[in-house]
């Protein structure tokens, strides 16, 4: 890609980073911005909170696991983390452990993994990969943001006033009982119904730009394939959301007015409102991933500087999960339906493997050769390759009857669950940070310092997770604040690897924050990247590019095209291009 000099100059501009006004100013030009840069920043700042706030509460969740609760003969209790020690205050600390994994589930998925990607690194770099100025529609980009914040704002009063002990499901009867007569869990669920409003602008303006605004001379096929992935995203997070709102607000309703939709001793069906949670929910499972997946084609195209492989059969394998993602959502529900409906559904389920091989099949094809640079975001991508294979797999036994009977509501689930979410999307999350950061703040981290928290974040998670897969097979059932002695040892394991993720995830904090500090200059391509972003400056301009652009060659023709400001001497050229 390449750009071509037009009448539209902006040579005499700063970086968007620039303060133009003083300290209240500059303040209030964020607040009121439409840049998308700066928009995408706020979220990254935002999603990141969240992030801290449900790591804390995972983090005592594992404290509490750490040993079983017992009662001695004596009445002395150990093992218990939470109320004060005495037999009668073991229902308390139980009720406080609910609550914990209630809030890690809520703030983890409705309020850090569905934006974490595609608000944050998509809102910032979509309309640099298509060489537009800004999105479709900036207000209601802006509008968008302000709707996440009071949406987020919702689910921090909730936890202020107690937080809740409901599950990040919400399932019923559990949502319209509880706290019957406190404001807490209406909280919670306004939160999450508020956060679907955020969600469905934000695809819906994707959408339009990636129709409207790409660069003269980008056809669909000359599109980056991370534009694919948020593209397939903003398709489901437009046509799904919407559900969960409805079933939301009709369980708010519920609450407030004693109408009988899902509570069965109000005339309700419980079963119903499952229904209508995972139809938007398993959907939303690739809002999480898709991204992700976007992430990792550009990792490993530019770190293995290679073309591609198969960049159709990846570009509609995302359009085809999002399509398999909608008829799936029975799986949830196996004991809740007939054997017919069950034995469809788990026959649906497995279409998904086929989308998400050809992916995994293709990146690996694509490293096969290739002239691969060590560095923080292509570990991060092997991470992916590994975690997320495992995650894929493991959902297997999940989707056939016979296991999942088994399996279900069992620590196999979570680390499956976690491997997918956290070893997929969290992963290539890093690792698309690590990958743009010089880009976005126009200054370089510590790579040594990077590449240290990644083995650490990736020797943490299998710690913490693969040992659970390991107490699900010997029946250890989730949700449970205590367990038989027998299960100790891979508890006591899992909670030290838990350390050791924060470990990890403080090894970048403090890089990151010494790169903004003392960081030295980022270089306007510091990989040799060839997609439309790196043509601007580090960090970019406020209308992101000098010149107008004009698309002459592909995202990944690294066998053609020397990269844009790259020496040619540290990027030669085969002697003889491949063909793809």
């Amino acid at each position: 890609m390449t750009t071509a000099e037009t009448t539209h100059d902006h040579h005499d501009e700063g970086s968007y980073l620039t303060p133009k006004y003083g300290v209240m100013g500059t303040i209030w030009d964020w607040m009121t911005t439409v840049d998308h840069k700066k928009i995408g920043v706020m979220y990254l700042f935002a999603v990141l909170f969240m992030f801290f706030l449900g790591g804390v509460a995972a983090l005592a969740v594992r404290l509490e696991l750490l040993e079983p609760v017992r009662v001695a003969a004596d009445g002395t209790i150990t093992g218990q983390l939470f109320g004060p020690a005495n037999p009668e205050s073991i229902a308390t600390g139980n009720n406080i452990f609910n609550r914990l994994f209630t809030l890690h589930g809520a703030i983890m998925v409705f309020m850090f993994i569905i934006p974490s990607v595609p608000a944050a690194l998509g809102n910032f770099f979509l309309p640099l990969m298509l060489g537009a100025k800004d999105v479709a529609f900036p207000r209601l980009n802006l509008f968008s943001w302000y709707i996440y914040v009071v949406g987020s704002l919702f689910g921090v009063f909730s936890i202020i006033l107690g937080g809740v002990d409901t599950g990040w499901t919400f399932y019923t009867p559990y949502s319209t009982t509880t706290d019957a007569d406190h404001w807490r869990v209406l909280l919670m669920v306004l939160a999450a119904f508020v956060l679907g409003f955020s969600s469905i602008l934000t695809g819906l303006n994707f959408i339009v730009t990636t129709h409207k605004l790409r660069a003269p001379g980008m056809g669909w096929f000359d599109m980056p394939l991370f534009i694919w992935a948020i593209y397939a995203t903003s398709i489901i997070q437009v046509l799904a959301t919407p559900v969960i709102g409805i079933t939301l607000l009709l369980l708010i309703f519920e609450r407030l007015f004693k109408v009988g939709i899902f509570d069965p001793a109000l005339g309700g069906d419980p079963v119903l409102y499952q229904h209508f949670f995972w139809f938007y929910s398993h959907p939303v499972v690739y809002v999480m991933i898709l991204p992700g997946m976007g992430i990792i084609s550009e990792i490993l195209s530019v770190h293995a500087r290679k073309h591609i492989f198969g960049y159709r059969a990846i570009a509609f394998s995302s359009l085809g999960i999002a399509a398999v993602s909608f008829i799936v959502w029975g799986h949830h529900m196996f004991t809740a339906m007939g054997e017919l409906a069950s034995t469809i559904f788990s026959a649906l389920t497995f279409l998904v493997a086929i989308p998400t091989a050809i992916k995994m099949f293709n990146w690996i094809a694509t490293l096969y050769k290739g002239s691969i640079a060590i560095n923080t975001p292509m570990l991060y991508a092997l991470s992916f390759l590994f975690l997320f294979s495992i995650g894929g797999l493991t959902g297997l036994p999940l989707g056939a009857l016979a296991t999942d009977l088994h399996l279900h509501d069992s620590y196999f689930v979570v680390a499956h669950f976690h491997y997918t979410m956290m070893g997929g999307t969290v992963i290539a999350f890093l690792g698309g940070i690590h990958h743009w950061w010089p880009k976005m703040f126009g200054r370089m981290y510590n790579e040594r310092a990077g590449m240290i928290g990644c083995v650490l974040v990736f020797i943490g998670f299998n710690l913490t997770f693969m040992t659970q897969f390991f107490l699900g097979t010997q029946g250890m059932p989730r949700r449970y604040a205590s367990y038989i002695d027998e299960f100790q040892t891979l508890h006591v394991l899992s909670t030290y690897g838990s350390w050791i993720l924060l470990a990890g995830f403080l090894v970048h904090l403090f890089n990151f924050i010494h790169s903004l500090v003392a960081g030295p200059k980022a270089p306007p391509n510091p990989w040799g990247g060839l997609t439309l972003e790196w043509e601007t400056e580090s960090p970019p301009i406020e209308h992101n590019f000098h010149h107008e652009v004009l698309v002459q060659h592909g995202p990944y023709d690294f066998d053609t095209v020397v990269p844009p400001h790259c020496d040619e001497r540290e990027f030669p050229l085969p002697e003889t291009p491949a063909s793809h």
